[in-house]
């Protein structure tokens, strides 16, 4: 298990040396030098090992991925050497001691007035161990911090206790693998409930003559490792995880579902998506764009937007085999989640209207939505973890979390298509003001969205009473899902009672979304407080803040236009020939 707080041992490493070191001879020279003749692929095998860490068992490829992007806030890392370092060899290397990682500033303190108070460089983001280690204030923060998780239940830690807390967890992190305390590849012989322990732990399970197999895979996985041979380095690593299978075939993963999750994290299907997303985005807003275009644009992005979903399906169904659950547990997965049913809402509407203009709107924020989350992962983090108590009821899960998501994509899409109207209004404000049909379809999307944020919230409110003994508790959680609510019916009768016109629905699609935003991002990351606090985090205020001040100069731009065409078409009516001219006509200011 990695460390939440800094340990008591802090600026230095601890008496327990790692695990090839006990087990293995060859290490008998001082230094050993990296293996720079090793290839990526070589590292595959290794990669399928078993390891239990935080509650799962998952491949080593796994576990390096979300060590290294924990600790450095980045999926590789390039040493100060030039070297640059995948998440294997990074955790390969930490074990064997072949390079000098005390000495990399690769540990993430990303807040800036925590970096000031450490008295750090500004001008980095991170830096090394030995850095952090000989700052007796960090050391005193993370006390306070560990004393005040240990008296209070579930104490309030405001911004910088937040942050002190991520960063000496990197830290714990970093001294537990350069330790091999976090290697626990070594399954029970009897229960699943038990422990792993790390190999020079064998005894604790195993008589010698159980084990003696394992230590020579062990071995020569490191000595092919040691010299450079990919091959046998491969091959003892294969024979490795075929021997520690051998040991505990009850309770030692299958092979099928180490390759499963190995592919997963190969296959990088949201990353491609996003980039197919936005091939499909450029395609069909070329052809929309110039009447004359060939139809070949249309079917190139047409194209690219279906692989691109099939391709984002894929990897969201790979997560719910490995995971054994919705993919909705955490904000890495609600984000991804909502950018897929954004789009698919959008070959939906597109089937059934033979609209390409919700494609339009779909494709470039479910390819946003990807690339948000893919570039912030200390804020979401792509873990696939196992379930807190108040979720493992699968079927509440199930119903309740996918039908208040479900209505995020719908409005995610609605947001969306607003701002094209909006766009729309801005630029030939008469002719959108008579174009029916294009109301009428943004009306369809927040229909869908509300009457499934609906059913959502009364299916929360009989999973609260079946998990909390009361259907209604004004949590945060549950009032900013009632606020959003309140606001989309607003909207939609609004415009039935004729309180508002199409501009106005235009206008409360977007407006209305900053509630959504508030129940999806804010509760969860702003005030933290409530309790559903499996989705709490921090991080990701900068791009919020951004959305929100660009977004509220593009909405106050296009109300000001539609005001101007209003003024001129009442102008229009009054004669008022100067003030008519209409705002369509491109010599109007």
């Amino acid at each position: 298990m990695t460390r939440r707080f800094l340990p008591s041992s802090f600026g230095q490493f601890g008496k327990f040396r790692n695990l090839v070191i006990l087990l293995t001879t060859f290490l008998a020279a001082s230094r050993l030098l990296p293996a720079a003749d090793l290839l990526p692929g070589d590292f595959q095998e290794f990669g399928k090992l078993a390891v239990q860490d935080n509650g799962r068992r998952k491949p080593t490829d796994t576990f390096a991925r979300e060590s290294l992007l924990r600790i450095t806030g980045r999926s590789t890392y390039e040493a100060a050497d030039g070297r640059g370092w995948t998440p294997n060899e990074f955790v390969l290397s930490m074990l064997l001691e072949t390079h000098d990682w005390k000495k990399e500033p690769m540990i993430l303190v990303g807040h800036r007035p925590l970096v000031e108070k450490l008295g750090l460089d500004p001008a980095q983001k991170r830096y090394s161990f030995e850095q952090l280690s000989k700052l007796p204030e960090l050391e005193k923060m993370a006390k306070a911090v560990h004393q005040l998780r240990a008296t209070e239940e579930k104490p309030e830690l405001d911004r910088m206790q937040q942050e002190v807390e991520s960063v000496s967890g990197r830290i714990g992190l970093f001294m537990s693998i350069a330790q091999g305390s976090t290697m626990l590849v070594v399954p029970p012989k009897l229960s699943a409930k038990e422990p792993w322990v790390i190999p020079p732990q064998f005894g604790v399970y195993y008589k010698e003559s159980d084990f003696t197999n394992a230590t020579e895979k062990l071995q020569a996985m490191a000595k092919g490792y040691q010299s450079g041979d990919g091959y046998n380095f491969s091959l003892g690593a294969r024979n490795l995880r075929l021997a520690l299978r051998e040991m505990s075939p009850a309770i030692y993963p299958s092979e099928n579902s180490l390759r499963l999750e190995y592919f997963y994290n190969h296959l990088e299907a949201f990353s491609r998506a996003a980039w197919l997303y936005l091939i499909g985005f450029i395609g069909l807003g070329v052809y929309a764009a110039r009447p004359g275009a060939p139809k070949a644009f249309k079917w190139i992005g047409l194209a690219a937007a279906l692989g691109g979903l099939v391709l984002h399906g894929t990897g969201i169904t790979l997560r719910c085999f490995i995971a054994g659950r919705p993919p909705v547990t955490n904000m890495f997965e609600s984000v991804v989640w909502v950018a897929f049913l954004a789009i698919l809402f959008g070959f939906v509407f597109f089937l059934r209207y033979r609209a390409a203009l919700y494609l339009l709107a779909a494709l470039p924020v479910g390819a946003l939505c990807l690339a948000l989350v893919l570039n912030i992962p200390v804020a979401m983090p792509p873990n696939i973890d196992p379930l807190v108590p108040v979720l493992r009821d699968n079927f509440w899960l199930t119903i309740h979390v996918l039908s208040i998501t479900a209505s995020y994509g719908a409005f995610t899409l609605a947001m969306a298509f607003g701002h094209i109207v909006l766009f729309r209004y801005a630029v030939w404000p008469e002719a959108t003001r008579k174009d029916a049909t294009l109301h009428f379809w943004n009306y369809r999307i927040i229909q869908l969205g509300t009457l499934l944020l609906a059913a959502g919230t009364i299916l929360g409110g009989v999973w609260a009473n079946y998990s909390w003994g009361r259907f209604w508790g004004w949590d945060p959680k549950e009032t900013w899902a009632l606020i959003a609510l309140l606001c989309y019916i607003v909207a939609l009768h609004g415009r039935i009672a004729g309180w508002w016109n199409h501009f106005g629905l235009a206008m409360a699609s977007c407006v209305c979304f900053l509630a959504i935003l508030m129940a999806w991002y804010g509760v969860n990351f702003v005030l933290g407080k409530g309790l559903h606090s499996y989705g709490f985090g921090i991080g990701g205020e900068g791009y919020v803040a951004s959305f929100l001040v660009l977004d509220g100069l593009f909405l106050a731009l296009a109300a000001y236009r539609h005001l101007a065409s209003e003024r001129a078409r009442l102008a229009r009516r009054s004669g008022d020939v100067a003030a008519a001219k209409p705002l369509d006509d491109p010599t109007t200011a």
